[in-house]
């Protein structure tokens, strides 16, 4: 009982930390909790902008839902929240981890390399939050999209961008020490929410050949939210900020995938 108070006061120390380095940096953070360039806020205020109560709805890499953990910000919480906003929303992963996720309606397990266990044209949306890069079988994976999801429906993926200097650094570093380093790097990362790296399913040019012009119209964009990576240090994050703010569009550190299939 002990070790556990220590441990949630550690991770409070850690949060505040956190939100002191980001609010003087970001003055607008210390009003509600979210940046002007929080990726959340934008990602999820686009979905909800194309969401009606009679869509069915695929979180594609939905985990355990760990933004629900988010204690920070409730109107970022309640943009992710889109239960009660659609019909259905089904989530799926490979992870059992899965079966502890309250934020969806139905849970369903997949296995790499299997189709996905759904019908032809079955969602109205496809959500793949932070999935893409962990991808490896890219191709099969965007033939299924493409086979469930309707006419008219929506893919929204947001991703690292694959040429931003974070992650060209990150796909240097073998998957095994990914964890270890996290520790330092995100000090709030749960190792529960860590997963391999593949880096095939996360640039504009790979999107645009998975998912042809024929079949769908790309409206996707690379977004700069504030730096992720700063090891909780004011100077590092206010470095990142400076060199992020030379860098040209194609090397921001977010990719936002909106693909309206045809």
């Amino acid at each position: 009982m002990h070790t556990k108070n220590r441990i949630t006061q550690s991770q409070n120390r850690t949060a505040n930390k956190r939100s002191k380095v980001i609010g003087s940096h970001y003055p607008e953070f210390n009003i509600s909790g979210y940046t002007a360039v929080d990726g959340t806020v934008e990602f999820y205020s686009r979905i909800n902008s194309l969401l009606n109560n009679s869509m069915v709805v695929l979180d594609f890499g939905a985990g355990r839902g760990s933004w629900k953990e988010d204690y920070s910000c409730q109107y970022r919480k309640s943009l992710h929240n889109l239960q009660g906003k659609v019909q259905k929303i089904v989530g799926c992963d490979i992870d059992e981890a899965i079966y502890d996720n309250s934020t969806v309606d139905e849970k369903v397990i997949v296995k790499i390399g299997d189709k996905l266990p759904f019908d032809n044209n079955s969602f109205d949306l496809i959500i793949s939050d932070f999935t893409f890069e962990h991808i490896e079988n890219d191709k099969e994976i965007a033939q299924e999209f493409t086979r469930i999801l309707k006419a008219g429906g929506w893919i929204c993926a947001r991703t690292p961008n694959k040429y931003n200097y974070v992650y060209i650094l990150i796909q240097l570093i073998n998957n095994s020490w990914h964890r270890k380093i996290l520790k330092y790097v995100q000090p709030l990362r749960n190792e529960i929410d860590v997963f391999p790296t593949m880096y095939r399913m996360n640039s504009a040019r790979k999107i645009n050949t998975l998912f042809p012009c024929d079949k769908y119209e790309n409206h996707s964009y690379y977004f700069k939210s504030e730096p992720a990576y700063f090891f909780n240090n004011s100077f590092v994050f206010f470095a990142m900020k400076v060199f992020d703010s030379f860098l040209p569009s194609f090397l921001k550190n977010n990719l936002f995938v909106f693909l309206n299939k045809k």
